[in-house]
């Protein structure tokens, strides 16, 4: 899910249905949609297609933006569906409107409707370049959708349906816009007797209320007014059940998951007591809503259970003045440190580029400002100029210059330029490989902790330039050369206790999990008969019980297949202890266990043993 959208356009979709002078007895209808990553699924279809249920049987099929578009219209066009629906968005609209437009070639009797955010704030202009396009939905879709299938079953008049588009002869009308639902609940539950197969390895989208308390101009939610919940005891009703399916990830798009506190509490509180070991829950939250008494709650969380995405966007006072997002950064450190304290909780901060009045320096400053919350990810994304939002409305007061196509995405303005952009593109690439990946923790740590001291961004920035010289980025590197990339930059950039360096990043890319094809620069210590050693090592109780209790009464065989042992030039471990710490060579003897039940933080547990 795009974090730009608000929930309620998620509903966004597109019609082809068959015109009634070719309309046949019945109607067989599809509801699809080109999904980003075959991960995803799609909650607005399923939403639509519960909301008809008693008026009509309806298919859904989900595509990704991978599947080439001569797949998708095969795969559709033998089906002989009358009534075609794609669900929109700024990841697929490119690619829906050539499918769209290829169908109506070779069917010219089939028409089509379109909905969605890229299609809410300039149907007119849409409607008039897009000739094949006979209607347009905007805004929230449920109740719309419905009248329209009314519609189309000659139950209904097309011109008494509020929120849609259309076209009479050479005009368009344009039907008043549609009141929100007052009442959620009307919507039909979709997670009642779900099929396991259907959410097996895929993240379950799911929402507990729509709107949001705050008015960020770059973001739709501005766009809509109020707040609305879903009933309390309905959302425990549909978790129970996603609970018991063992879905993988259930992440909530509530665009701020805690805006009611007593009602967020009692279902994180309900997720908790209904753990199955299994599934973990993932909320945007906004940090300076998190009170004590949340906090207290969330010290108890099982590890892994629940990720917090957090929007801090920027700390530059003025740009959160101009986008009318205002927060206490003194009170989110507190309130994500404090998070960071409890070892429990994925905390995942965002920052976003090209905002008004924010140069690059300015920029930098709130890169470090959050890089140093200690936090598990640091996602950079660049302003998208979506339609309707006000950023885009006050494009000439900034001097913004932007991609006109999806996803409109910042290219410069009277603060920063195209250069810098491009500078902040590398790092931000840099910064996934390095950082976000989670493949050198403690190796990045070191580097910027004992070097660049509080000034993260210059690392970042320091190894984005050392790519560059080098033209790394001109094609894809496997994670060995990133590992010697790495190395190569320290080793020339910074030079200092290099050996250690050495053995630090060897540390990193061993805990990643067993393997035998360690790279050629990493020194490889013998001592003999040391396989020996360690296969007697897990031949005792006493060992077993100290650093394995899970494997407790298996034999050495069983258990070397999880576990792998490696000799290290110094006790690398105490720089996890002491990212300070000054390390004397000293031959040390690592257990690395690879089968975790939570990899939450680190992918492996080690620990220093006597061989």
């Amino acid at each position: 899910m795009d974090k730009y959208y608000c929930v309620e356009y998620i509903f966004s979709f597109v019609i082809i249905y068959i015109d009634a002078k070719e309309r046949m007895i019945y109607l067989k209808i599809l509801l699809t949609t080109l999904n980003s990553k075959f991960v995803h699924t799609n909650l607005a279809i399923r939403y639509l297609k519960a909301y008809v249920k008693d008026l009509i049987q309806v298919d859904i099929k989900e595509y990704t933006i991978n599947n080439t578009i001569d797949y998708i219209l095969k795969d559709i066009y033998k089906e002989d569906y009358s009534v075609i629906g794609f669900s929109t968005y700024i990841w697929n609209i490119e690619e829906t409107l050539k499918i769209a437009s290829s169908i109506k070639k070779v069917s010219p009797h089939i028409k089509i409707l379109l909905g969605g955010p890229e299609v809410s704030y300039d149907y007119d202009e849409i409607m008039k370049n897009n000739s094949f396009i006979d209607y347009i939905i905007y805004g929230e879709g449920e109740e719309t959708f419905r009248e329209f299938v009314k519609y189309i079953l000659k139950d209904k008049d097309i011109k008494d349906i509020d929120g849609i588009v259309y076209r009479k002869k050479e005009n368009v009308i344009i039907n008043k816009e549609r009141e929100l639902l007052k009442d959620l609940n009307l919507i039909p539950t979709i997670y009642k007797n779900i099929d396991k197969k259907e959410y097996e390895n895929k993240i379950v989208y799911y929402e507990t209320s729509r709107g949001c308390p705050f008015n960020c101009q770059y973001c739709l939610s501005s766009t809509i007014k109020g707040l609305r919940f879903f009933d309390i005891e309905r959302v425990k009703k549909e978790l129970k059940v996603l609970i018991d399916a063992k879905v993988k990830q259930v992440k909530f798009i509530d665009r701020t998951f805690n805006a009611n506190k007593e009602y967020a509490l009692d279902i994180m509180n309900f997720l908790l007591e209904n753990d199955n070991g299994y599934t973990n829950f993932h909320f945007e939250v906004t940090a300076h809503l998190i009170d004590d008494q949340m906090l207290q709650f969330l010290s108890k969380c099982k590890e892994g259970l629940f990720q917090f995405e957090i929007g801090v966007q920027s700390t530059n006072k003025d740009t959160l003045k101009e986008i009318q997002r205002q927060f206490d950064f003194e009170k989110l450190s507190y309130v994500v440190k404090k998070i960071s304290s409890f070892k429990n909780i994925h905390q995942h901060l965002d920052l976003i580029a090209g905002l008004p009045y924010e140069d690059y320096e300015s920029f930098k400053r709130s890169f470090n400002m959050v890089f140093n919350l200690d936090i598990e990810k640091l996602q950079l994304g660049f302003l998208k100029m979506l339609k309707g939002s006000g950023v885009r409305k006050e494009a000439k007061k900034h001097g913004y210059k932007y991609k006109d196509y999806p996803p409109y995405e910042v290219l410069s303005n009277n603060y920063i330029t195209y250069d810098k952009i491009l500078k902040i593109k590398d790092i931000e690439e840099i910064l996934e490989i390095y950082f976000n990946s989670k493949n050198f923790i403690l190796s990045v740590m070191y580097v910027i902790k004992n070097y660049y001291g509080d000034d993260a961004f210059k690392f970042f920035e320091d190894l984005s330039n050392y790519w560059n010289e080098n033209d790394y980025f001109k094609t894809s590197q496997g994670k060995n050369d990133q590992y010697k990339i790495f190395f190569y930059f320290y080793r020339e950039k910074i030079g200092k206790n290099v050996e250690l360096f050495k053995e630090v990043l060897k540390y990193d890319y061993l805990s990643l999990g067993k393997t035998s094809n360690i790279p050629s620069f990493f020194e490889q210590i013998n001592i003999e008969d040391f396989k020996d050693r360690c296969h007697k090592f897990l031949q005792s109780d006493e060992n077993v019980h100290k650093f394995l209790p899970k494997y407790k009464g298996l034999p050495a065989k069983s258990i070397i297949k999880n576990v792998s042992f490696e000799l290290f030039k110094y006790n690398i471990l105490k720089l996890k202890d002491n990212i300070y710490e000054k390390l004397n060579e000293d031959i040390t003897t690592i257990l690395f266990v690879y089968d975790v039940d939570k990899k939450v933080f680190e992918k492996s547990k080690s620990y220093k043993v006597e061989i």
